[in-house]
């Protein structure tokens, strides 16, 4: 690596001799092509000769910097891709598991009668309700908090939700 950092061309072919191989295995591995692995290993001894002066051999081997070097400009490579205009009409048949315009604006129209009739029951008995099927509140818990009999509890619950399903259905 010193050699070919001081411009030696025999000490960089006997670099390239020793390490390509590994390195094509590298490039090939991470980009799945043949002609694009030889153009990214073509520039990552390019890269190479042109920096070698800047490998330290305190911080890694000569093969090790020589593999990082390949895997980066492979890697550039990868992100350089244009997307296949097969993948792109292959999505055409995948399904948009959202919902539609029309089901959003029934869900929301929805939602506005419910509130609605939600607004005509007294406040406590609505709050009981929201408490209940909202918050995840239990029975037992809120007859406790409202100070009342579990029946009771029940009975404003049950009644505040008929009073809700006749409100909804007209």
């Amino acid at each position: 690596m010193l050699a070919t950092a001081d411009g030696d061309v025999q000490a960089f072919e006997t670099l390239y001799g020793r390490t390509s191989g590994k390195l094509y295995g590298i490039c090939l591995r991470l980009l799945g092509n043949e002609a694009e692995a030889q153009d990214v290993l073509q520039d990552t001894y390019v890269k190479v000769w042109q920096k070698s002066a800047t490998f330290d051999g305190d911080k890694a081997s000569p093969i090790t910097w020589l593999a990082v070097v390949a895997r980066n400009k492979a890697i550039d490579r990868l992100r350089q891709r244009l997307p296949n205009s097969e993948d792109v009409g292959a999505a055409e048949g995948i399904a948009d598991g959202g919902l539609s315009a029309i089901d959003v604006i029934e869900d929301r129209q929805e939602s506005e009668r419910l509130a609605g009739c939600l607004d005509e029951l007294e406040q406590r008995t609505r709050d009981m309700i929201r408490a209940a099927f909202l918050d995840g509140a239990t029975y037992p818990e809120l007859a406790e908090r409202q100070g009342v009999p579990l029946g009771t509890m029940k009975s404003w619950i049950r009644r505040g939700l008929q009073r809700l399903r006749g409100c909804l259905e007209r």
